[in-house]
């Protein structure tokens, strides 16, 4: 040990030496709100309940393992609830999946995807953009750059994001829509972007950056290896 850690030891085992029963009762009567700045030393202290007008520190124990026992029940609330919800998603996304893969054409895929999300999924817009200027087999093309113009500053194209569109944004993305909203926008990529998938929302916090995309983005890297086959 060195110097310094044994003069630390020794000046603890003085102060312990030091202390008794009286300068501790001393000092707990000087500073009567101990406990409740240091509430975790309760856990620590064993006190026979005594009755009385006063709250004891049994009673004051007792409350203090009620309240991290409703604690707890509100966070397995929440683990339960969210365990629900992503068992809903991996339902609808195996469901989905299957129907897309029994498409036997781009614009079989595109009008499954869409009908699906907004349909069985729920979400209230959905979108599908390829990248190109091609036209013709009922599916949405747009160019990269043109889609960069409108919606550059929210989507890079190379990962999944989720954001608050401006009204512009939203009504490229989704030409049914109204005001300014949210999305969620998962790229279709095949080592190169090739197109996009977006859901959306008028509500503007329904997919704000806290939302996961990992629905989104199973479904999209699912589209992603379709299309080369149906486009074939």
């Amino acid at each position: 040990m060195s110097a310094s850690n044994e003069q630390r030891a020794s000046a603890a085992k003085d102060l312990a030496f030091d202390l008794d029963d009286e300068i501790v009762r001393e000092y707990l009567k000087n500073n009567d709100d101990f406990l409740q700045r240091h509430p975790d030393m309760l856990d620590y202290l064993h006190v026979t309940h005594a009755t009385g007008s006063a709250v004891s520190l049994v009673e004051k124990q007792v409350s203090v393992l009620r309240e991290r026992n409703m604690d707890m029940r509100h966070r397995l609330t929440a683990l339960n609830a969210n365990a629900r919800e992503n068992d809903r998603l991996y339902e609808q996304s195996s469901k989905l999946v299957l129907k897309l893969m029994e498409a036997d054409s781009v614009q079989s895929l595109y009008e499954t995807l869409l009908d699906s999300l907004r349909g069985e999924v729920g979400v209230e817009y959905a979108s599908m953009i390829l990248f190109s200027d091609g036209d013709g087999d009922g599916v949405r093309h747009d160019s990269r750059d043109n889609v960069s113009q409108h919606i550059g500053s929210l989507f890079r194209g190379h990962k999944s994001v989720c954001g608050t569109l401006r009204q512009e944004e939203l009504n490229y993305l989704f030409p049914e829509a109204g005001a300014a909203g949210s999305a969620a926008i998962a790229p279709l990529s095949t080592g190169e972007a090739i197109g996009l998938i977006a859901v959306g929302s008028s509500d503007a916090d329904r997919y704000n950056s806290s939302v996961g995309t990992l629905f989104l983005t199973h479904i999209a890297d699912v589209i992603a290896r379709l299309l080369p086959r149906l486009q074939a």
